[in-house]
């Protein structure tokens, strides 16, 4: 995993534990069969493909929230 890719997608995923979650949940779908959102002249290990197409925006994520007003 490159230190730059992982340095500019922690700009945009500021939880390290959810940055993980992502990457790993991304290199899955790419492991089986889907295709790179990012092009790149060079090859990259998908968790590089993975990070990349995180602070380059083209993945989104939801986080729930936790406390949805009802009572518990």
């Amino acid at each position: 995993m490159r230190d730059d890719y992982l340095n500019e997608a922690l700009k945009v995923v500021i939880d390290p534990n959810l940055l993980v979650n992502l990457v790993s949940r991304r290199v899955k779908q790419l492991r089986r069969g889907g295709r790179p959102l990012i092009e790149s002249l060079e090859k990259l290990a998908l968790e590089d493909v993975a990070l990349r197409e995180i602070y380059k925006g083209k993945i989104t994520w939801e986080v729930p929230d936790m406390f949805d007003g009802e009572d518990s």
